[in-house]
């Protein structure tokens, strides 16, 4: 289960959600359903027939969306106030299918009550939840960062949070706070796909043993055909860089353009890099952003191409159409999937020096870090990468292997397996 379906919104949860459960599918042990809350803010989307809140996604019966159009979430405390979505809607869902797991990829629009409603209906089903971000800490979108300087932020607290947002009293982060776990509660078992976000939670308060830190795993893409792909010239400069990613100012995409522009007014550089921006929902920003973000890009057009959304399918020749992946993300991260679909395709990266980015590349190995949100440190790292074929090469050769869906999905399956037995005891007991 999870907050969007990649065909409404191509988010690296979403694709991740979906790959899962193709994944399960394939594997062939369970019979796994993907349900995908839709509605607003990001569809205006409603159920196809009077009564039901369910939809097919596509001709796969095993993808439906779960419409929640008309149901209000209270983002700070991370509720629906209608309770009818849960104790009449969901209800309904989980007595028909009455599912041995329910995996939550995330709650966003859903509520955290959710879990509640699966433990009073089905007390013997298994919940599992994979965290991929920090919302459940931070009120700021989840993004740890100080609101009044952008600087990432490793503590929670009523006082610290009531400094980024002096309107809400430090009674009301510290009853939030715990609202969310006392729900928390309720999860059988937590996934990690990095072990920096295993150590925020803990600090928050998640006991330890209901973590585990489990990667997550990506398909393989499909080989190419004979003779599909031109022999590399192994001489040739590597000076094409690419963003692949949301537009969004946590992305740090407008750091990725003023370091292009540092490059262009003050640093000499030959061979020149260029940047192509391969990105959507910039609809979706700020009019501040979206302005700041199109003044910088006409700023550098000259060095920096706009491509805008692209399809999954299309990424094996995006990739090959450039040298270098650039992730300048100015939050902690978690595991971008971009970091292994750049490794998957023998792409070095370059990424902010924190959080999970800095975990999943090695700096100087499988790639090269940057000081976070440091244009200026940016356009240096690019310089260098540029100018220098034999780093890129040498980068290239300490790539990890990437972990695949088919050794994620037996891990996740052995979990399963291990809730549906401890369960069928306790009940039993």
């Amino acid at each position: 289960m999870t907050h969007n379906h990649p065909s409404i919104v191509p988010g690296g949860v979403e694709n991740y959600a979906l790959e899962l459960y193709q994944g399960v599918k394939k594997a062939g042990e369970f019979d796994p359903v993907l349900l995908a809350r839709n509605g607003p803010p990001v569809s205006r989307a409603a159920a196809p027939h009077p009564g039901t809140r369910l939809s097919r996604v596509n001709q796969d019966e095993g993808q439906l969306f779960f419409h929640t159009e008309g149901s209000a979430f209270d983002l700070f405390r991370m509720t629906v106030p209608d309770k009818r979505l849960y104790t009449q809607s969901f209800r309904d869902v989980l007595l028909s299918y009455r599912p041995d797991v329910v995996h939550f990829q995330h709650t966003l629009f859903l509520g955290v009550d959710i879990l509640r409603e699966i433990r009073n209906t089905l007390p013997d089903s298994a919940i599992v939840y994979t965290l991929h971000e920090y919302l459940p800490i931070c009120h700021r979108d989840g993004q740890m960062l100080r609101t009044m300087n952008d600087r990432p932020c490793m503590e929670s607290s009523p006082r610290r949070c009531h400094e980024c947002f002096p309107e809400i009293s430090p009674q009301a982060f510290f009853a939030r706070k715990r609202f969310i776990q006392s729900h928390f509660e309720l999860v059988d078992l937590f996934l990690a796909p990095s072990r920096f976000l295993v150590d925020r939670y803990v600090d928050w308060g998640i006991p330890r043993e209901k973590l585990r830190f489990e990667p997550n795993g990506r398909i393989r893409p499909p080989e190419p055909e004979p003779g599909s792909i031109e022999l590399d010239d192994p001489e040739r400069p590597r000076n094409r860089f690419a963003f692949f990613g949301q537009l969004s100012p946590f992305k740090g995409v407008t750091v990725l353009l003023e370091a292009m522009k540092i490059l262009a007014d003050e640093v000499v550089t030959d061979p020149r890099p260029r940047v192509w921006l391969h990105g959507a929902n910039l609809e979706f920003r700020s009019p501040e952003f979206r302005r700041e973000f199109e003044e910088q890009l006409d700023a550098t057009r000259e060095r920096v191409t706009m491509v805008g959304r692209y399809e999954p399918s299309e990424l094996p020749d995006l990739m090959r159409a450039i040298d270098w992946v650039v992730i300048p993300s100015i939050w902690f991260e978690n595991s971008p999937l971009v970091i292994q679909e750049a490794f998957m395709h023998g792409r070095p990266v370059i990424c902010s020096d924190i959080g999970g980015m800095a975990e999943k590349v090695e700096d100087r190995v499988s790639g090269l870090h940057f000081r976070a949100g440091d244009p200026r440190s940016l356009a240096r790292t690019i310089a260098r990468a540029a100018r220098d074929p034999e780093l890129w090469a040498r980068l290239q050769t300490g790539i990890p292997e990437v972990y695949w869906m088919e050794d994620a999905v037996k891990s996740i399956s052995a979990i399963y397996r291990q809730l549906m037995e401890r369960k069928r005891s306790e009940a039993a007991a």
